[in-house]
């Protein structure tokens, strides 16, 4: 999936992939796609439960060896 930005989150733990996602999404223009690299399983998780909460859209959860990609469109 080809995203317009991508956020580094490799060794951060709940909450902070949320709270990088939030505020790289702020900057972002609506339509746009933000890509979230992760080691934290969590993510899968609490991704989706706050792209429901703040009516982005999650378009889907990719995950190689240790890493999670999550793929946000901005709202």
């Amino acid at each position: 999936m080809k995203a317009d930005e991508t956020l580094d989150c490799i060794g951060l733990y709940c909450p902070m992939p949320i709270v990088k996602t939030a505020k790289a999404i702020e900057k972002m223009k609506p339509g746009e796609v933000l890509e979230v690299v992760s080691d934290d399983r969590g993510i899968k998780s609490d991704m989706p439960a706050w792209c429901e909460k703040t009516g982005n859209e999650l378009l889907g959860i990719e995950e190689v060896d240790d890493e999670i990609r999550v793929f946000v469109r901005k709202r």
